[in-house]
């Protein structure tokens, strides 16, 4: 089965300070309870529940995901890369492997998710079920920000398709000794996949103890299409760094001290699809900078400055782009024609 390289891959791990990790990673560790069962129960035990097993697979039970279904075991703890549970959450949407078969896929967060739980040990409490999936409400909610009043104008473009990385990538001369002495210092640069150029590096475990000097090294790496800077303490400094990485796609600034400055520096990485400034002091200056990104698909802006104003802005430059900015759902009116609830 053949794996798109741009895939999320892998949590990173320490390696010299061992011992500050663990107990970091203890705190961050993925809830399986608050987690992945809410996944589970809404995407995928429709079709491998109580009711259905498609391929003779239930995942609804701890032993029944264990045991796997007619091709066998789907999850190998501790290894996500290379347990078929993950491998077919990132097929393509086109692909007749890919999990779930029907609707959209799982968001990148999700994927996320489910990856670090299976690279944790895919820890599953004893006695815990999923659920049948809830049913669909009858009202569903609906996001209602202020309206500020700004239109759009002028004729919308359609999405720009998404970036394909470079078949013959070669990794230059330096670039081992790079993740070699990198390695050294506890920072872990990985393969996004089995037989790929690509890498990646996630860097939240180590959190403060990340600095825009820790990862001064990351330049001399062009494979990173993935790095993960979340609860460091970079700024905007070490945006030098990250603009040395032609074929970045995904990049997790999340709770740092990343400013609108630094955002603006970011327009040379054309093939960024996923950015997250999560709780960040970004603006809608932050938001125009990102209009001529044509290849951005997940923007996560939420506890920020922005406005629906820069929202609706950038939603218009780039109309294939999905920003979450975690404002608030409001459920829609009942229908006068829907039937009273009892009592």
């Amino acid at each position: 089965m053949k794996m798109k390289p741009s895939v999320l891959r892998s949590r990173a791990t320490q390696v010299a300070a061992f011992s500050l990790v663990s107990v970091l990673s203890a705190s961050a560790a993925v809830d399986f309870q608050k987690e992945v069962l809410p996944i589970l129960q809404q995407r995928c035990v429709e079709c491998h529940g109580a009711e259905k097993q498609k391929g003779k697979l239930r995942l609804d039970s701890k032993a029944d995901f264990f045991k796997g279904g007619k091709d066998g075991e789907i999850v190998k703890a501790g290894a996500a890369a290379d347990s078929e549970v993950y491998k077919r959450l990132i097929l393509p949407k086109d692909n007749d492997d890919r999990m779930p078969p029907k609707g959209d896929p799982l968001t990148a967060p999700q994927i996320e998710i489910l990856k670090n739980w299976v690279n944790e040990g895919a820890k599953w409490p004893d006695g815990v079920t999923v659920p049948a999936p809830a049913p669909t409400a009858a009202a569903a909610p609906v996001a209602q920000p202020v309206d500020d009043g700004w239109k759009p104008s002028g004729k919308v473009k359609p999405p720009v398709p998404a970036p394909e990385l470079p078949k013959d990538f070669k990794a230059p001369a330096g670039e081992t000794a790079a993740i070699e002495a990198l390695a050294k210092s506890g920072i872990d640069v990985r393969p996004v996949a089995l037989n790929t150029p690509w890498h990646e590096v996630n860097l939240r475990l180590l959190g403060t103890n990340v600095t825009d000097a820790s990862i001064a090294a990351l330049k001399d790496i062009p494979s990173l299409i993935e790095v993960r800077l979340g609860t460091t303490k970079v700024t905007d400094k070490a945006i030098a760094t990250l603009k040395a990485l032609p074929h970045l796609e995904v990049l997790g600034l999340e709770l740092t001290g990343i400013t609108d400055a630094g955002v603006a520096e970011l327009k040379s990485l054309q093939n960024l699809t996923y950015l997250n400034l999560y709780g960040t002091k970004v603006t809608d200056k932050a938001l125009d900078a990102l209009a001529g990104m044509k290849h951005l698909r997940n923007l996560y802006v939420w506890q920020t400055q922005v406005t629906t104003n820069g929202v609706d802005r950038l939603q218009t430059a780039l109309p294939g782009v999905n920003i979450n900015t975690g404002w608030e759902l409001v459920p829609v009116t009942p229908s006068t024609n829907a039937p009273a609830a009892k009592k």
